[in-house]
C-alpha cells in the first residue's frame, strides 16, 4: 500500500505539472521521505539538554564521539566528519553546488531545483531510474558499460541504442526516428563528453539534439532527459558545446524533463570522494514542483545508501570557498588539455591502416576504430608484449589520456600501430 505521504507527493506534482507525474515510474510515484517515526522525533528533541534520540554515540560534551587514531588523521573539525549527514545533502553544499551549475551554465533561463546529493554519479542514475525507468531508455553507442547494469540489470529498462556518428556527425537523425518511436513515454541518456568516445557536440549539433527533442515534446512525447555530466566542463576544440546540454533542455517543453546528473568526481579530479548531485529543470518549473521532487529523491537516498558521505562533502565546501581554487582546477585541465593535443598531433603521424580515430574533442578518452583486426586480440598482445594497457570495446580500443604522462604518449601510439601491425601479419 502507498504511504500517505507519497500521495500527498503525488498530487503537488500532478497539481504543478500533470506531465512531470506521467513520467514518473512506479516506484516513482511511491517515493517519499519518512516525516513522522525516528527521524521527525530526533528532530523534535534537537537542542533539548538530554536528547537520548540520535542514534550515533557522543562523548560527555555532546561532540561525535571518535577514534583518536582516525581524528588525528583529518583536519576537518568532528562534526565535518563524523555525524550523519542530511539525507539530503549538506544544506550549505547543495546550495553552493547550484551557484555553481547557474555560473558554468549562464544559458539557463528558467528555474531549476536545488541539487540532492547522491553517492557520485552512479548512485545519481541509480536514483534517476528509481524516479523513472519503467521501460526503454535510449542510448548513443558506444556507451559507458555500467549503463547496462543500472538502467537493464537494475530496472529493467531496456536500452535502444543509437550509433553515435553518423556521416554528418552527430547522429541526430537517428535520435530523432528513436524520440518519435511508439510510446508516449521516451527517456533518453545524453552522455556529453561521451565516455568511451571523448566526444561532445559541436554548438550547432546541439540545438539540432534539441530541436527534435522539441519536435517530439509538441507531438505529445513526455521525455525524461538524464544528462551524464560525468566529464563536464573538460572540452578542448573551439566550436564545441561548453554547457550542460541541461541548460537547453531544462526550460525547452512543459513535456521535457531534464535531470542533470553530475558531481566532483571528474569535474573536480576526486573520484574517491563519491561526492555527485542530481537536479531537476522543466520549463515554468514551481518551487512546489521541484520541492516534492526533491524530497521524493531524498527518499531515494535514504532508502539506498541512508545519507552520502559527511567528510566529503565537508572537503569539497570548504575546497569550493577557497580562493584557490579555480587557479588549482584551470592547472589540471591545462595538464589534461596538453595531454590530449599530444596524442592527436602523434596520431598524424601514422597511416591508418590498421586503425582510425573516432571523433574526440573533450573528456578524458579517445578510441581508435580498428579495421579488420581483433581489438581484444590487439589489447591481449599489447599487454604481454608491450607492458600497455587499453580498453577493448568490439572494435575500439579505449585510450584514457588522462591516465597517460606526456612522455609515454608518443611510445603508446607506437606500441599500438606495432600490435596492430603484428596481428595483421
Amino acid at each position: 500500500m502507498i504511504n500517505k505521504r507519497a500521495i500527498e507527493l503525488n498530487e503537488i506534482i500532478k497539481q504543478e505539472s500533470p506531465q512531470v507525474h506521467s513520467m514518473l515510474s512506479e516506484k516513482g510515484r511511491a517515493l517519499y521521505f519518512p516525516k513522522g517515526g525516528i527521524l521527525a522525533q530526533g528532530a523534535e528533541a534537537k537542542g533539548k539538554d538530554i536528547n537520548a534520540t540520535v542514534g550515533i554515540a557522543l562523548e560527555e560534551d555532546g561532540s561525535p564521539l571518535a577514534l583518536e587514531s582516525v581524528k588525528e588523521l583529518i583536519k576537518l573539525k568532528k562534526s565535518e566528519v563524523f555525524s550523519y549527514a542530511p539525507s539530503a545533502g549538506l544544506p550549505a553544499l547543495r546550495k553552493k553546488w547550484k551557484e555553481m551549475i547557474l555560473q558554468k551554465n549562464p544559458g539557463i533561463n528558467d528555474e531549476i531545483s536545488v541539487p540532492i546529493v547522491t553517492n557520485a554519479l552512479s548512485h545519481g542514475l541509480v536514483v534517476a531510474g528509481y524516479l523513472f525507468s519503467d521501460g526503454e531508455s535510449i542510448v548513443a553507442e558506444p556507451f559507458w558499460g555500467n549503463y547496462n547494469l543500472i538502467f537493464e540489470t537494475g530496472y529493467n529498462s531496456k536500452l535502444v541504442k543509437y550509433p553515435i556518428f553518423s556521416d554528418e556527425g552527430y547522429n541526430v537523425s537517428q535520435l530523432d526516428v528513436l524520440l518519435n518511436a511508439e510510446g508516449d513515454k521516451k527517456i533518453v541518456i545524453f552522455n556529453f563528453p561521451n565516455n568511451p568516445t571523448g566526444y561532445t557536440p559541436l554548438e550547432e549539433e546541439i540545438d539540432k539534439i534539441v530541436e527534435v527533442v522539441k519536435n517530439a515534446a509538441e507531438n505529445g512525447k513526455k521525455i525524461v532527459a538524464l544528462c551524464d555530466d560525468a566529464y563536464f566542463g573538460l572540452v578542448y576544440e573551439p566550436g564545441v558545446y561548453k554547457e550542460s546540454i541541461f541548460s537547453k533542455l531544462s526550460s525547452v517543453h512543459v513535456n521535457v524533463m531534464a535531470v542533470k546528473i553530475d558531481g566532483a568526481t571528474k569535474e573536480d579530479y576526486a573520484w574517491g570522494l563519491r561526492t555527485g548531485f542530481i537536479t531537476f529543470g522543466i520549463k515554468n518549473g514551481s518551487r512546489e514542483l521541484y520541492q516534492a521532487l526533491e524530497e521524493k529523491t531524498a527518499g531515494a537516498v535514504r532508502g539506498t545508501i541512508s545519507s552520502a558521505s559527511h567528510p566529503s562533502q565537508s572537503l569539497l565546501l570548504r575546497a569550493y570557498n577557497e580562493p584557490e581554487y579555480h587557479k588549482d582546477k584551470e592547472e589540471k585541465y591545462n595538464l589534461l588539455k596538453t595531454r590530449y593535443n599530444k596524442l592527436k598531433e602523434t596520431l598524424k603521424k601514422y597511416d591508418n591502416r590498421f586503425f582510425e580515430p573516432l571523433p574526440c574533442n573533450s573528456g578524458y578518452f579517445m578510441c581508435l576504430r580498428l579495421k579488420n583486426i581483433d581489438a581484444e586480440k590487439v589489447r591481449k598482445l599489447l599487454l604481454e608484449k608491450y607492458s600497455t594497457g587499453v580498453i577493448a570495446i568490439g572494435n575500439v580500443l579505449r585510450i584514457a589520456f588522462s591516465a597517460t604522462p606526456l612522455t609515454k604518449i608518443e611510445q603508446m601510439v607506437k606500441n599500438i600501430y606495432s600490435a596492430c601491425e603484428e596481428i595483421n601479419g
